[in-house]
């Protein structure tokens, strides 16, 4: 019985924080994203194009938590939906440097790293 309420309120506050993200964005849909034992991840793409992410412990509170919202939810981040997320110099710094040796996220005012090894 613990187990249960202890969902409910999981569901209710994920609830919660979607409704905000969507009001704050216009509106949002949604796609969930299992992530092994961490549980299901609720991807959020407002209709602004922000776009924010949250955790829930299992799919079932996650989904509940995205109907609870009343949000659309996608069964795939592709088309349309996954066209619908703006991007900005941050995320694509940080792409960058993930993926390419650019630059981390240090000071705005430290040097770029090469992605070329150096000699």
């Amino acid at each position: 019985m613990a187990d249960t309420k202890q969902a409910e309120r999981k569901v209710a506050k994920l609830a919660k924080e979607i409704t905000a993200f969507a009001k704050q964005h216009g509106g949002a849909e949604g796609q969930l994203a299992y992530i092994g034992q961490m549980g299901t991840r609720i991807v959020l793409v407002g209709e602004d194009g922000g776009w924010g992410d949250l955790v829930a412990p299992t799919h079932e509170v996650a989904r509940g938590a995205a109907e609870k919202a009343g949000i659309t939810l996608h069964e795939s981040f592709d088309g349309d939906f996954a066209a619908k997320v703006r991007t900005g110099p941050y995320e694509w710094t940080r792409m960058a440097g993930i993926q390419v040796g650019g630059p981390s996220n240090g000071p705005a005012d430290a040097p770029a790293r090469s992605a070329q090894p150096s000699a």
